[in-house]
């Protein structure tokens, strides 16, 4: 049993639409790992525009938070918002696909001064686009990631290779990934060509990004390691 509160509480924060598969996977991901651990979850979805000027008042009370695909957002600032809540008050938070990359984008904007950091698809005029179109698209399939020896992501795998399914078009762009050496944001998980697939900040309770969807493991009715371990972070 993993549970330290009565009662996990996941705000699911993007822009909820029966239309995106991993929207329909995030829920059941949860219950799955809850029925394997014996741990009570509730989710709620929370969407970006509700997060627009600032996020504490309503994400107060959370005990973990997961930016979920579906990108562009309706607000990006009310994605950033929650990321930085996340981030500051020291919230378990897990971002696939779309969260990982506005992890990044807020990480750069916010800690490392770097306002100009910005998103290829919503603003195809960036002068620092921090996330670009990838050179292959990675839709509906498969990759390897090598993770970092060592690192958070690999503990909680048990190994340095994984594969994971990915369904985007768009990820960090590898001429800007020296913004974060020597930062507490590491990159901890790559591909065959050395570009970020995985993040995770130091000196924090959980807060892990993926390019990739671990949520679809839903479908196959499987509880996946890395969203038992956001939950037990978040149960903490």
């Amino acid at each position: 049993m993993i549970r330290r509160v009565s009662t996990v509480k996941v705000a699911l924060v993007g822009d909820q639409s029966p239309a995106v598969k991993a929207h329909i996977a995030i829920p059941r991901a949860l219950e799955l790992v809850a029925e394997a651990t014996q741990c009570t979850v509730t989710s709620t979805w929370i969407g970006t525009d509700e997060l627009a000027d600032e996020a504490a008042a309503r994400l107060r009370g959370i005990d973990g938070i997961w930016c979920v695909p579906g990108s562009p957002y309706v607000s990006m600032n009310g994605a950033l918002n929650a990321i930085r809540f996340a981030r500051e008050d020291k919230i378990p938070f897990l971002g696939t696909c779309g969260g990982c990359q506005h992890a990044l984008i807020e990480y750069c904007r916010n800690v490392l001064g770097l306002e100009e950091a910005d998103h290829a698809e919503s603003n195809p005029g960036t002068k620092l686009a921090l996330i670009a179109p990838l050179p292959c698209a990675l839709r509906e399939v498969e990759a390897r990631i090598q993770l970092k020896l060592g690192s958070r992501v690999s503990t909680i795998y048990g190994r340095n290779e994984i594969s994971e399914p990915f369904n985007c078009g768009f990820g960090p762009n590898p001429e800007h990934q020296h913004l974060f050496a020597n930062t507490a944001l590491r990159i901890t998980g790559t591909d065959e060509d050395g570009v970020a697939r995985v993040v995770e900040l130091n000196d924090h309770p959980f807060f892990i990004a993926t390019l990739f969807q671990p949520e679809r493991s839903a479908f196959n009715q499987v509880s996946h390691p890395l969203i038992a371990a956001f939950l037990k972070a978040a149960a903490a």
